[in-house]
């Protein structure tokens, strides 16, 4: 009920916004879009000397046409990568571009930006006093990511980013998307799932040393059925757009996000032919204050074959504004397995509050509750204080303590202290 009521919503919105959308184009000056992608990218033929079309202001258009309800799918570029950047764009800027209209076919190699490369890995230490833990892990490698961004055409978009896990080497996303109007974007390839406002974090950003459990459990980090862990993603097609600009500061009241996916996850095809929709309307009466609902239905067949439905929604809101956070959701999950007559329900909430102390630290504030069953007797909850120490745009350390109280326990209580490392490269 609620779901389908979701899809009427943000099919109105959708089709007021965009039979405006002329409008909009006109008076937020971007571009005319009645003019076509080779008279946008067109060189100058009244001056001497034209301007190269690798030396476009690139990050600036992708200001223009980033939804700003979407935060940083990567932490950007380190002390290497950033060394690389500039000496592509340099080398690319002193390239010699030929005048006039491109001719668009497959011989064309201009009109396209220096790729920007960026890394960053993160390690940690982690102890725990739970019985049978024996004081925890210890030293691991957590994550190293190495990614890459760039334009083709000034409107198409494409990433690609890859992960290593101690010997396990995996794809995270790889997509292109066509972004001419802030208004209307089109993305095909894997990337994240577009439920809870959390799971699009990158880890650098996400403020704690892991994502809350209904991130893990409810939006495919990991999944409460069983299914591997994916990293809050799957593969399909996406429609995205943020709407109806304030006369005041120009931010947008209304984000929508309108997803078609395998429902199987990263690096795998679909295995029953049906496919995932998930969908999420957010509004932003002020700004940087956003508001959320989120919905999920599909399936997914695990390695036996067997399948599940998955049907999910979400309430969230988060205020982020001079590097202070606010962030609190809830998620509730029904899932039947087909040889499965129980409820398969399950719920969960989180709020997290960042204070930033000096430019060097912030403190975060954290309570998480999964139920896996969505009963009482099987919540799980952690409570968690963890300062982040960035002195330096490319090191930051971080140190969280956790007391979890497991009702699915005997011995419910338990403590953990995480250490990690961030470095950027």
């Amino acid at each position: 009920m609620l779901l389908s009521f979701m899809k009427k919503i943000v099919l109105t919105v959708i089709v007021a916004g965009l039979a405006t959308l002329p409008v909009w184009a006109e008076n937020d000056g971007t571009q005319d879009i009645n003019v076509s992608a080779e008279d946008r990218i067109e060189t100058s033929e009244s001056t001497e000397q034209q301007e190269p079309a690798s030396s476009l202001d690139e990050s600036s258009r992708d200001r223009e046409t980033q939804s700003e309800f979407e935060p940083d799918g990567t932490p950007g570029a380190g002390f290497i990568t950033e060394l690389v950047n500039n000496s592509l764009e340099s080398a690319m800027a002193s390239a010699p571009v030929p005048a006039g209209k491109p001719q668009l076919g497959r011989k064309l190699t201009d009109y396209a930006s220096a790729p920007k490369f960026g890394g960053y890995f993160i390690g940690k230490y982690a102890y725990s006093d739970q019985d049978g833990a024996k004081g925890g892990t210890g030293f691991s490698q957590r994550l190293i990511r190495l990614y890459v961004d760039g334009t083709i055409l000034t409107d198409f978009k494409y990433r690609l980013q890859a992960q290593v896990n101690n010997s396990t080497f995996h794809m995270k996303d790889y997509f292109v998307e066509w972004s001419h109007w802030k208004e209307l974007a089109i993305k095909v390839g894997q990337y994240k799932r577009a439920f809870l406002f959390e799971n699009p974090y990158n880890p650098w950003d996400v403020g704690a040393g892991d994502y809350s459990q209904i991130s893990n459990k409810l939006s495919g980090i990991s999944d409460k059925d069983g299914n591997v862990g994916n990293g809050g993603r799957d593969q399909g097609l996406q429609v995205q757009g943020d709407l109806f600009p304030s006369k005041k500061d120009g931010h947008r009241f209304i984000h929508y996000q309108m997803q078609v996916m395998n429902g199987q996850g990263i690096n795998g095809g679909d295995k029953n032919g049906h496919k995932d929709f998930i969908g999420t309307l957010q509004v932003q009466p002020i700004k940087d204050l956003f508001i959320g609902v989120f919905g999920w239905t599909g399936d997914y067949v695990d390695n036996a074959g067997v399948e599940t439905d998955r049907n999910r929604w979400a309430a969230s809101v988060k205020y982020e504004h001079n590097d202070w956070t606010v962030r609190a959701e809830y998620a509730h999950a029904q899932g039947i397995l087909a040889n499965y007559t129980g409820e398969g329900k399950a719920d969960g909430w989180y709020a997290t509050v960042g204070v930033p102390c000096t430019p060097w630290l912030k403190v975060y504030g954290k309570y998480d509750a999964y139920r896996a069953n969505k009963k009482w007797e099987s919540t799980k909850t952690i409570y968690s204080i963890i300062p982040n120490f960035q002195i330096h745009k490319n090191l930051m350390m971080q140190v969280q303590y956790n007391h979890v109280h497991d009702r699915n326990l005997v011995h419910k209580d338990y403590n953990e202290l995480w250490a990690e490392m961030y470095v950027r490269f």
